[in-house]
């Protein structure tokens, strides 16, 4: 069916999907800000490499690899939540396509976030583990059960998506007589 034989409400309903374009502007605008603070940060590093001891280096470095996660969450919700929700990129076949876009929906872009969340949820976790004697053992465990909440949520959501997706006996064979 072509646009303009759609009805004014559902072409308008259609149409709202646009409204979402700055929402993803924004997230690119979020992501220069973390290109400017990892950048700050790998300065302070450099600048400081002679009296920072080991733990500290590694409480930096986990602080970069944090960044760089929240990075590639944005991106994936940069460009999964666009091409799900808003319109197709339009870069089948080129070079730098990423391998996940091609099969991305709501489904795989919900188990992909919370998989990132999890990864973002260690990282900070491992940090405060490194650095335990200067939190209290309350945050610690308040800390340790968000991060399996998580988890929880995490393999609740890849569970819902693979029932609905391979509902069951789907894939069951046909009897032979």
């Amino acid at each position: 069916m072509a646009q303009s034989q759609i009805r004014p409400i559902p072409r308008l309903i259609f149409a709202s999907r646009w409204l979402q374009l700055p929402l993803y502007l924004g997230l690119i605008i979020a992501q220069g800000v973390y290109v400017y603070h990892f950048m700050v940060e790998v300065w302070h590093l450099l600048s400081h490499v002679t009296e920072y001891d080991e733990n500290k280096i590694m409480l930096v470095v986990l602080g970069l690899i944090d960044v760089v996660m929240i990075s590639n969450l944005l991106i994936m919700v940069i460009v999964g939540g666009y091409e799900t929700f808003v319109s197709r990129l339009g870069i089948d076949n080129h070079p730098d396509e990423p391998e996940w876009l091609d099969h991305v929906n709501a489904g795989v872009l919900k188990v992909k976030l919370s998989m990132a969340l999890i990864g973002i949820s260690s990282i900070h976790l491992l940090k405060t583990f490194i650095d335990a004697e200067q939190r209290s053992t309350h945050t610690i465990m308040w800390q340790v059960a968000i991060h399996l909440a998580f988890l929880l949520s995490a393999l609740a959501m890849a569970w819902v998506d693979r029932m609905v997706s391979h509902p069951a006996g789907a894939h069951a064979k046909p009897e032979s007589h």
